[in-house]
């Protein structure tokens, strides 16, 4: 990986790219989703500064537990401008991340452990699968055809309940 010189307070893209692991054209993604920023020189380069490439560990960390851009954003908005975030900055930003990753996990362990079952089934009852409807949350709210019927659209739906 190659060193920047501490005396340098701008990246290039490319520079950026060469330290962060991140392509030149995600670069150019997370600054058009205004996930980082950069200005540009006289000549319409751009240019990052160093804590640029913290905020781009951030969002690449963010985006592979599966978090989306638009909460990467929100919580790159709170960090303070023009200086590199701290550890505690980033505390705060995952902590709040931590009870949809917990539910998010235990989802995927649900799955996991009752995908077996339902391959070696191949049911996918509505009624009884643990994959089509976890909790039976479908039977608490509709039974019989009216479930069909609402899964097709409320126009359609209100055409069913009539005849």
């Amino acid at each position: 990986m190659p060193q920047i010189p501490e005396k340098i307070h701008e990246l290039t893209v490319g520079q950026l790219s060469a330290r962060s692991g991140a392509a030149v054209s995600a670069l150019h993604f997370y600054e058009s989703k205004g996930l980082i920023t950069s200005r540009r020189t006289s000549g319409n380069q751009r240019r990052y500064t160093r804590d640029t490439l913290r905020r781009v560990a951030f969002v690449r960390a963010a985006q592979r537990v599966g978090i989306p851009l638009a909460t990467i954003r929100e919580a790159l908005a709170e960090l303070p401008e023009e200086r590199t975030p701290t550890r505690e900055d980033w505390a705060r930003l995952s902590e709040a991340w931590r009870s949809e990753l917990d539910e998010r996990i235990s989802r995927l362990n649900r799955l996991r452990d009752h995908l077996t079952d339902c391959i070696g089934c191949g049911c996918l009852s509505l009624d009884g699968c643990v994959l089509s409807n976890p909790d039976d949350i479908t039977g608490e709210r509709l039974t019989g055809s009216r479930l069909l019927a609402e899964q097709r659209g409320n126009g359609r739906r209100q055409d069913a309940e009539r005849t």
